[in-house]
């Protein structure tokens, strides 16, 4: 599959029209529907006006290929963040609701007793090795600043998991960055809760997803300096770009050397998203229309 296509479908076509007038006409192919420019991100040529125009060097750098896939997979680890922070954001709520009301509900508790203890007996299950009881007694027995303390604990909690899903969802830098730092925080403390407290799956699942997401974003995004760090994750994007295949192929053509004045359809295409390995969306031009040079 082509993600790039795919992406341009969804979100549409990126065009941009660089102040070098031969880059400019290698970009650019007239139609009878008027001047079609080259999407920077599928290949496709799209009729219509360019969404941006300037200095070749201030181009959109846009994620293609591989780079969109990965995007897909932030997206996944941004729907676990969105389904903590729901779970945290209830659980926040349900601690402050507790705080105020907590006579009424110790009432309502005292009272169900007994049948709860009778279900138990009928469940096959002894009352004596519950843990839910006891714990349920003993928070009637937290003072209000405790709990006022534990319901902003996990309403934080809650905000930080929203923010990384957003961040993670928009595939954005900083959203990047915010994952990582915030998600290795806790990863010490999940180690001491599997090590010391009790091994559960649910545990082991939530370990295991944050360890990989940390993994994921420090190697291929080349975050705090690994691999090269910004400046080579920056490099990739713009070896990938079809105005720097572009430019090279102009400083290839150069004359009394071989494929001097070859239209722009002979330039080569970046390894892995060849634009016609599928069909076009609807409004674009197929790649192989052969610009003016």
């Amino acid at each position: 599959m082509d993600w790039s296509l795919f992406v341009c479908a969804r979100k549409g076509h990126v065009t941009y029209a660089p102040d070098e007038p031969e880059l400019r006409d290698r970009l650019m192919a007239p139609t009878a529907g008027g001047p079609a420019w080259r999407c920077l991100r599928c290949g496709a040529f799209v009729t219509g006006g360019p969404h941006g125009s300037g200095p070749a060097a201030a181009a959109p750098l846009l994620r293609r290929g591989k780079e969109l896939r990965g995007e897909l997979l932030l997206r996944v680890f941004a729907v676990d963040r969105f389904l903590r922070f729901l779970i945290l954001g209830a659980a926040a709520y349900g601690v402050w609701w507790f705080k105020y009301d907590r006579a009424s509900i110790q009432r309502a508790f005292n009272h169900a007793l007994p049948a709860i203890r009778a279900l138990y007996q009928d469940l096959g299950f002894n009352v004596s090795n519950s843990k839910l009881l006891p714990f349920i007694q003993r928070s009637f027995t937290h003072t209000s600043r405790w709990l006022t303390l534990v319901a902003i604990g996990l309403a934080a909690y809650a905000l930080i998991e929203l923010v990384e899903g957003i961040g993670l969802w928009l595939g954005r830098r900083w959203g990047e960055y915010f994952a990582m730092v915030a998600t290795s925080v806790f990863l010490p403390y999940e180690v001491y809760d599997l090590v010391a407290v009790k091994v559960t799956w649910l545990r082991v699942v939530a370990f295991v997803i944050n360890l990989l997401l940390v993994i994921y974003l420090a190697w291929t995004k080349r975050l705090f300096g690994i691999r090269g760090g910004a400046k080579a994750y920056e490099a990739g994007l713009r070896t990938e770009s079809f105005i720097e295949v572009e430019q090279a192929a102009l400083a290839a053509a150069s004359p009394g050397q071989p494929g001097h004045g070859e239209p722009a359809g002979a330039a080569v295409q970046p390894a892995g998203d060849a634009p016609n390995s599928a069909p076009s969306p609807p409004g674009a031009i197929s790649p192989r229309l052969t610009p003016p040079h």
